[in-house]
């Protein structure tokens, strides 16, 4: 079955191009939390920000699956020299877990009490990376952005290693207008 959503009831041409872009279907999602944060949704982007460790990681797995392992393994390699010891791959798989499956900034054998997050004050305190008393302070923009900015650095030379192509063949896109057969004239996410 397929839903057709154009105004004529005529199919559009959504063919992908043969050899997908890397850059920018991962651009796509990278630009999206840059959004998010820019707009204030600091959920939205500190949520999809957690994520990336594990996509990345799972793209240059052999098995292509997200483990907690390999989720520590790429943000120490990536994202931890920017937090000088503060803030190392299993405090923050610690925390990506407890954020996104219980909803908490505590974990029951995290590091730190708990991890908090400052959004933007009307003062323009910037308080980033910074343990008080056994809570880790850290900006929410700063760190969304050394996610993105982390990617954006990794992804030149991931593309070269032999698993990443098989593994993004299969990675999330927009497709503006549609995936045919299933649907077309109506942007999807698949």
């Amino acid at each position: 079955m397929r839903l057709d959503l154009t105004s004529e009831g005529g199919d559009l041409d959504v063919t992908r191009q043969a050899t997908p872009s890397y850059h920018l279907d991962m651009q796509d999602l990278i630009q999206q939390i840059r959004a998010a944060k820019a707009k204030g949704l600091y959920y939205v982007a500190l949520f999809s920000a957690l994520a990336l460790p594990d996509i990345c990681s799972a793209l240059e797995a052999a098995d292509g699956l997200a483990t907690g392992a390999r989720y520590i393994d790429w943000f120490n390699r990536n994202v931890a020299p920017r937090y000088s010891g503060s803030l190392d791959g299993e405090t923050c798989w610690q925390f990506r877990c407890s954020m996104l499956h219980q909803g908490t900034t505590q974990h029951p054998r995290g590091r730190y009490a708990r991890v908090l997050f400052l959004e933007p004050s009307a003062t323009g305190l910037i308080m980033h990376n910074k343990v008080i008393n056994d809570a880790l302070n850290i900006d929410v923009r700063i760190f969304c952005e050394d996610l993105c900015a982390a990617v954006d650095a990794w992804l030149p030379a991931a593309q070269q290693l032999p698993h990443f192509q098989t593994n993004f063949s299969r990675f999330v896109r927009r497709y503006p207008n549609g995936l045919a057969p299933y649907i077309v004239g109506a942007p999807v996410i698949g």
